[in-house]
């Protein structure tokens, strides 16, 4: 019914000039003293007839309404107009949007191609800065002092920066290089552990860490990055105590940290992407993307993160496995 009222409203002004034409002729009538019935019932057949077109003329827009609406679910590429039916007006609109369409896509397809084109280059300089970093790296390997030290910390650093590109690029990509296989959960943990155990020694930090004994079904590279991912954050804001690693309830893994905690605002908002909170204010090297990539890598692994903080107290996340990721 609000259709009908507010296509009656399209014809208002037609409506009127029939009405105003039966006034007239009604009015010229009485003038001359002619019947003024002689006017009338030719006017309530000619509104019978003009209700009934009008009928017929709102079921054939209430049809092609609905069918526009049926479009609306379709992609862009896919959409292909109704004919106009020598509706002058409805043509001109059709033609309208099939410049539209034709425009979308080339902007697209031009927008695809820059996109790719930037991936590529990306992708071929994270690469590559893998070499200088890598021959660093070699070059302060028989050195043993503070500076030494904090520059292998340093390198370690960027060398995460670099393992986040490149995984910030390939989980935009259609491309899936995800192989998931059975393993245990300490073959993973205990490597990026050595990895980080300069970075323990230079922060004076615990470790708190037994082995597991448990087997997953999941991909050991996007793991390795998501479990160092995490344990680099609990290093970064940790400056003193340690951290620990176990498992709890026999499905949640937990990384537990005694740093500086996350403020109670921020702690539903850490893994949207670009979401820095109070302390990336204060730490302007915080781009937001580190716990989002480990929220879209978890989601990805068929896993739940979650976690737990409290200011000055310390953060736990947890990594929760499905049955059917568990292989005890």
């Amino acid at each position: 019914m609000k259709l009908f009222f507010k296509y009656l409203s399209t014809k208002k002004y037609p409506i009127i000039l029939v009405f105003s034409f039966v006034l007239f002729f009604a009015f010229s009538f009485m003038l001359y003293e002619l019947p003024v019935k002689a006017v009338i019932y030719p006017a309530i057949v000619s509104a019978i007839f003009g209700v009934f077109f009008l009928l017929i003329d709102f079921f054939n827009v209430k049809r092609k309404h609905e069918e526009l609406l049926r479009l609306l679910s379709q992609p862009s590429e896919t959409l292909n107009l109704p004919k106009a039916g020598g509706d002058i007006t409805a043509e001109d609109y059709s033609l309208i949007v099939e410049k539209l369409k034709k425009d979308t896509e080339e902007l697209s397809a031009k927008a695809s191609n820059d996109y790719d084109d930037m991936i590529d280059y990306y992708t071929a300089w994270a690469h590559q800065i893998k070499t200088p970093i890598a021959s660093m790296k070699l070059s302060l390997e028989n050195e043993d002092s503070e500076l030494s030290r904090k520059l292998s910390s340093d390198l370690r650093r960027m060398q995460a920066y670099v393992d986040m590109v490149l995984a910030f690029l390939r989980l935009g990509s259609d491309s899936s290089d995800y192989v998931f296989k059975k393993i245990s959960l300490d073959d993973i943990i205990k490597p990026s552990l050595k990895k980080f155990a300069p970075d323990f020694i230079g922060k004076k930090l615990s470790l708190s860490y037994e082995p597991i004994r448990i087997n997953v079904l999941t991909d050991e590279k996007w793991f390795s990055f998501l479990f160092e991912q995490i344990l680099s954050n609990a290093i970064k804001y940790t400056k003193e105590g340690g951290i620990s690693i176990y498992m709890e309830d026999g499905r949640k893994l937990v990384i537990e940290d005694t740093g500086i905690g996350i403020a109670p605002e921020d702690v539903n908002r850490v893994f949207e992407k670009g979401y820095t909170g109070i302390n990336g204010r204060k730490n302007r090297e915080a781009s937001g993307l580190g716990l989002y990539l480990c929220k879209v890598v978890s989601d990805k692994l068929g896993l739940d993160i979650s976690l737990e903080s409290l200011v000055k107290k310390g953060t736990k996340v947890y990594l929760y496995f499905p049955d059917d990721r568990i292989h005890e």
